[in-house]
């Protein structure tokens, strides 16, 4: 226990230290990301945050994580630098999508087929269990990709990336720990001390923001834990912290980053765009276009979180299929309701 407390200290401290360096060099060196028609901040701020998220993390694991439980750890190791030269070189000069996108799976690619983090089946989802080779390689590499965009996509507003990141990490690293898996609870925890020390600089008014840097790596890493976190089930199946339901529940999770970003590219296909065409359609916007400030945004929004992740554990019991439908359906009603009272908002002030 000691080396996860110890982690998560010496990760939040290096990271609270470096990142007033790394503003100063930032605002020096002009690196800073513009206010805009899409963007919810209206001052010029650095965007380099993650280099002090990723320093915090990657020295913390690897000074305290036990050599005997090391592990493929190096392989993930080397899966974080990937990621994190993408997000340094877009965040400083920016590169085309098909150049990240190309990193990503490099990154992903490592993670399947060296450290062996890969989903082995569909855990009942339409009759389906265990699925050939390459089909658990195409969906891995998939879900990777997907939360890793995820996290890019909603960190919009000041708070919101680095307390959701906080949330998962802080529930999947406890859940890691209680079933043994120390080496991925440190990996979560010095994250998560990471983003607490992130945190300080980012609530409004925010001297810094995470950037790609820190959001393909919190992206990474969330990934990570959670197909971790279902695939051990199949391990731990006599466990006292054995979930039901666990695909489902990592869903709940992740609810807030993977529904904004399934609901987003539908809404933009439906209109005829390109999925990634930007807009101002995520959750974070509907929220500031209702009135709230920046930190009343992201507390509703971690709140809504949590809620969900209650929920979940609470339903375990009627299976992945109906949990699933269950969550997705509540969050797409919670949205509507908030996208109406911004229409109804709108036509009022007109």
């Amino acid at each position: 226990m000691y080396e996860i407390i110890l982690a998560f200290i010496t990760s939040f401290a290096l990271t609270y230290l470096a990142i007033p360096s790394i503003i100063h060099l930032a605002i020096k060196k002009n690196l800073m990301d513009e206010p805009g028609d899409r963007r919810s901040h209206k001052v010029s701020t650095p965007s380099l945050g993650g280099i002090g998220i990723f320093a915090g993390t990657l020295f913390s694991i690897i000074l305290w994580t036990p050599f005997n439980y090391f592990g493929d750890l190096q392989y993930i190791l080397c899966a974080f630098i990937i990621i994190f030269l993408i997000g340094a070189k877009d965040d400083i000069d920016p590169i085309s999508p098909s150049k990240k996108f190309l990193g990503e799976l490099f990154a992903a690619g490592i993670l399947v087929f060296r450290a062996n983090i890969r989903l082995t089946s569909l855990y009942g989802f339409f009759g389906i269990y265990e699925i050939p080779e390459y089909a658990s390689v195409f969906l891995s590499i998939f879900t990777i990709i997907v939360i890793i965009n995820a996290f890019n996509l909603i960190d919009g507003i000041n708070g919101l990336s680095g307390s959701l990141g906080l949330l998962i990490t802080f529930v999947l690293g406890i859940w890691f720990y209680l079933v043994g898996s120390i080496e991925i609870s440190i990996v979560a925890f010095s994250l998560g001390g990471a983003l607490v020390a992130f945190l300080k600089y980012n609530i409004t008014p925010a001297q810094i923001f995470m950037g790609d840097t820190g959001a393909l790596l919190l992206g990474l890493v969330c990934s990570i834990l959670a197909i971790k976190f279902i695939e051990l089930h199949n391990v731990i199946e006599d466990s006292p912290y054995t979930f039901r339901s666990a695909p489902s529940i990592a869903m709940a999770i992740l609810i807030l980053p993977l529904f904004d970003t399934l609901r987003v590219f539908i809404l933009r296909i439906v209109e005829g765009r390109s999925p990634f065409d930007p807009d101002r359609k995520h959750i974070h916007h509907i929220m500031i276009d209702l009135g709230l400030s920046h930190m009343q945004a992201t507390g509703v929004l971690f709140m809504t979180n949590i809620l969900f992740i209650i929920l979940a554990v609470m339903l375990q019991d009627i299976g992945n299929l109906m949990l699933l439908i269950t969550i997705l359906s509540l969050a797409l009603l919670m949205t509507f309701l908030a996208s109406e009272m911004v229409e109804k908002r709108k036509k009022n002030s007109s």
